[in-house]
């Protein structure tokens, strides 16, 4: 007899991700759906990926990563946000942000809990809240700002609360909080047991002479809070899936726990070569401006389009406004722009609450200028 299973999901479908990226390879399309890069990963890095690949370096890391990453993450951090972690204690390396994420949320929300989620919101929160027995409570950002509400957050908070789940830069509305949001939510929480999770893989990809306001910059928020990174998303490797995760000592013990047992260590080579590869700043710090000019390429491309945009502050996600081209729901928008124009992109309602339709879809800008280039031209022709 075949045991009969019940899922812990039971309302999980494919991912709209998976779906879009497997229509424009049927239809081969143009793929600005995914947040992957289509450029060359920096040869030097590749360099130091061999170098560490022929050395001794083949067999597990340890636990939490080697030290020196761990302690070049730590530099790092103080450096630019001014906060302090213990390498040894407070970081660890991760198969991902994604793990990271997973780990966070599994290691200290209990059946019961309640998190809150800002939709539109990245789709592993949600799920993840679920598998652990929370209760995810939706926020639902209003296009086209994609502000917090700080009054209607005050009136979900209560007791139940174990967590908040930020993400700045925001995918998919390229927005950034600011330190008076930061402030908002530190004054909020500061007589609470509520945790944070800051998701901040796009933490280098913030334009125009905006500052990237870090949960760890503030005192109230970095002791209750789980920081998230990405060196996928940084450095256009997303295939090594390589994350870390910053935390307080209190909260990194309670992690440490989930990460062992789901991961115990991660990619030893790609440590090392990422160890060496930080010690050059301007590698992080050039990123802001080189995607900040492919944003530009791309928008000026559409500015004689009929698609309506606000300039993305962060991430490499530029939001279009279609809705003086047409009032279809976004998903079968998205659709026939890829299968009849052989552009793909995502519809933002995927990542909304009750699916709301902005008429807006999500462009990903980490592609080669010609990959930019060529996706404009069709899209002016609508």
């Amino acid at each position: 007899m075949i045991p009969k299973l019940p899922s812990k999901l039971p309302d999980l479908e494919t991912s709209f991700f998976t779906k879009m990226s497997q229509m424009a390879l049927a239809h081969q399309a143009i793929n600005l759906s995914q947040g992957f890069p289509d450029f060359d990963v920096d040869p030097e890095l590749i360099r130091l990926m061999q170098k560490a690949l022929q050395g001794p370096y083949n067999q597990y890391a340890p636990m939490g990563g080697i030290y020196s990453l761990r302690e070049a993450i730590a530099q790092k951090t103080a450096r630019l946000y001014g906060a302090d972690y213990h390498p040894e204690k407070e970081v660890t390396l991760t198969a991902g942000a994604t793990q990271a994420i997973y780990t966070a949320i599994s290691s200290t929300v209990f059946p019961g809990d309640e998190v809150i989620i800002f939709k539109p919101a990245y789709d592993c929160y949600e799920p993840t809240v679920k598998a652990a027995g929370g209760i995810p409570v939706l926020l639902q950002l209003e296009a086209p700002e994609y502000r917090i509400d700080w009054e209607a957050f005050r009136k979900v908070l209560n007791p139940k609360t174990r967590m908040v789940i930020i993400n700045t830069p925001h995918n998919p509305s390229g927005t950034i909080l600011s330190k008076a949001d930061l402030i908002s939510l530190e004054n909020h929480l500061q007589d609470t047991n509520t945790l944070v999770l800051s998701d901040e893989v796009y933490e280098h990809l913030v334009f125009d002479g905006r500052m990237h306001e870090s949960i760890c910059k503030f005192p109230g928020l970095k002791e209750r809070s789980f920081i998230c990174a990405s060196f996928g998303k940084t450095f256009h490797i997303t295939g090594w899936k390589m994350g870390y995760c910053l935390a307080p000592d209190h909260l990194m013990k309670e992690f440490r726990k989930i990460h062992e047992f789901v991961v115990f260590s991660v990619n030893h080579p790609a440590q090392r070569a990422l160890k060496e590869y930080l010690e050059d700043p301007s590698r992080y710090e050039g990123l802001g401006p080189f995607f900040q000019r492919k944003r530009d390429l791309f928008l000026q491309a559409l500015e004689n389009s009929r698609f309506g945009f606000t300039p993305s502050e962060g991430t490499y996600f530029q939001l279009l406004d279609y809705s003086r081209i047409s009032q279809e729901n976004d998903v079968r928008f998205a659709e026939a722009l890829t299968r009849d124009f052989r552009v793909a992109s995502i519809p933002t309602s995927v990542f909304n609450l009750d699916r709301r339709d902005f008429k807006q879809l999500r462009f990903c800008f980490a592609k080669t200028d010609d990959t930019l280039l060529r996706a404009s031209e069709i899209l002016c022709r609508l």
